[in-house]
């Protein structure tokens, strides 16, 4: 008898053992967990805040999961799950120890439910989490996304860790949030503090909260500090509203320089005005599409390969126009008008039996997408400063070529005066057909640059060949300094002007200024000597 008890007492101490380490495996947030089923949001939000206190990665998903309407509790047993599509129906998950817990149809789930308020305090809590990552990035991201609807808390969280803060961005932004929160709930003393921290920062968040303040505090000091502090951070704006105007503009003009610079060659050399340049411009667009058909995997390297293609494919073209059409009808002007107008139409109809009428789309690099933060309300788009970047690199090598080559020194010498360079010895028809290449060659770049800012069509060229045509006779017929300087400063001008005029009105206000300046300075800002000012 004494026997079977003490296997009884056995059993009993193993049970005991196994129910005490099966309780220790149950995750306490389980229960809290349960308590997000009820419909109280008050309910809901002390669990949220309990949850928040397991700051590791299961907790951070869980709340994401919430925020974004993602987590369920099941109608029958209302077990708390996560899904995911599987076949007709959806998988279930436990989102504490991510084991599937069966198949279930959208019926025998429901939604976990949460109100305004408790979005915005799942996105601070959310935004804390970050406050611990190594990437200073995350860190600031993480801040300002609380800086919205910070609290007492939270800034109390902020401040334990500024002095711990070893990049000096991010101290601004934790000292800036602090100072939101100072600013609402704060005394008078470390409200007027609180201003002086934010009137240094853009950010359109606290400029309306400052704004907030100016409006319904009681007390005049207060408000007028409050407004002192919105016109600082107003004035400040307008100085970056007018640097992202100028970048803005520049980016426009590199397009304006990239599309006239070989317009300004061919027509200040061989005085011929080329109707079909437009066109060239547009089979360099081309070019660069089919190129990156053949290579889809690799846009970047699709992109450079691009530059040396389109450059032969339009050079080769306008050779070709200048040997078949223009060299029969060099001095007349109108005559070569009407000839490149109608070669411009036969290469749009060509365009357009081959490739089809509809715009193509060429995908942009990665090194080309984004932008560059400078501050809290610029940013610099990488595409708009490749371009800037990639007009002047052209500006540069087109020079180089001109001053520094044989080819070079011939087309000098031939816009200047053509009979004396011939009695030199230049073989002029020769040069004619190079430079109209080199021209030709310059505008297919200028098609690989639009293609990343536009769609390729067959129409691509006639947006800019009025344009084109502007700028040559704004900077002086044939002068490269003057076609640079005239496409930044069309381009800038234009920018300044779309916001109150339009972008319709803008344009011709520019060609009525344009107008006027041709009748004061007829050859432009910068005249070409020679043959361009002796006719």
């Amino acid at each position: 008898m004494s026997h079977a008890i003490r296997w009884i007492l056995v059993v009993t101490f193993l049970q005991l053992l196994t129910a005490v380490a099966f309780a220790q495996e149950v995750d306490p947030r389980a229960a809290t967990l349960s308590r997000l089923t009820e419909r109280s949001f008050d309910v809901k939000e002390r669990a949220i805040d309990e949850l928040a206190t397991y700051r590791d990665d299961v907790t951070r998903s869980i709340l994401t999961a919430i925020l974004a309407g993602e987590l369920y509790y099941t109608k029958n047993s209302g077990q708390i799950v996560t899904t995911r599509a599987s076949g007709g129906g959806l998988a279930a998950f436990d989102p504490l120890s991510g084991d599937e817990v069966g198949q279930f149809g959208k019926r025998d789930l429901r939604k976990i439910t949460i109100n305004n308020s408790l979005r915005s305090k799942l996105r601070g809590l959310l935004a804390t989490f970050d406050l611990a990552d190594p990437d200073p990035a995350r860190r600031l991201a993480a801040v300002e996304e609380m800086i919205d609807g910070i609290d007492e808390e939270t800034a109390g969280t902020l401040a334990n860790l500024v002095e711990s803060e070893p990049d000096d961005t991010v101290r601004t932004a934790m000292l800036r949030a602090i100072a939101m929160q100072s600013l609402v709930s704060g005394d008078r003393e470390r409200q007027m503090k609180a201003v002086s921290v934010l009137e240094e920062s853009l950010n359109p968040v606290i400029r309306g909260r400052l704004a907030s303040v100016a409006s319904s505090t009681d007390d005049p000091e207060l408000r007028e500090r409050a407004e002192l502090g919105i016109k600082r951070i107003d004035s400040r704006l307008s100085m970056v509203r007018f640097a992202e105007t100028v970048f803005f503009g520049l980016s426009a003009g590199s397009v304006l320089v990239l599309a006239a610079i070989g317009l300004a060659i061919t027509f200040g050399v061989m005085g011929v005005i080329n109707m079909a340049h437009g066109e060239l411009i547009m089979l360099g667009a081309y070019t660069t599409y089919v190129v990156q058909q053949t290579m889809p995997a690799s846009p970047g390297l699709a992109l450079a390969a691009s530059i040396p293609l389109a450059f032969l494919v339009s050079g080769l073209a306008g050779v070709a126009i200048e040997r078949s059409v223009i060299r029969f009808l060099y001095g007349r002007p109108l005559e070569t008008l009407l000839a490149t107008f109608g070669v411009s139409l036969i290469l749009q109809q060509a365009v357009r039996s081959i490739f089809s009428p509809l715009n193509r789309s060429v995908a942009t690099p990665d090194w080309m997408s984004g932008s560059i933060q400078l501050n809290e309300a610029l940013s610099l788009t990488m595409n708009r400063l490749t371009i800037i970047v990639f007009c002047l690199v052209v500006f540069a090598a087109l020079s180089l070529v001109l001053r520094r080559t044989a080819i070079g020194l011939q087309v000098r010498a031939v816009s200047q005066n053509r009979d004396m360079a011939r009695a030199m010895g230049v073989p002029s028809s020769r040069v004619d057909a190079l430079t109209f290449g080199l021209g030709s060659g310059i505008a297919g770049i200028a098609g690989v640059a639009l293609s990343q800012l536009t769609n390729v069509g067959p129409n691509l060229g006639q947006s800019y060949i009025i344009d084109s045509f502007m700028v040559v006779v704004f900077g002086g017929v044939g002068n490269l300094w003057g076609t640079l300087v005239g496409g930044m400063t069309l381009g800038v001008l234009n920018k300044f002007m779309e916001p109150w005029a339009g972008a319709v009105l803008a344009k011709i206000f520019i060609l009525v200024l344009l107008i006027l300046f041709i009748q004061k300075r007829p050859r432009g800002l910068f005249p070409q000597r020679g043959r361009a000012a002796e006719s």
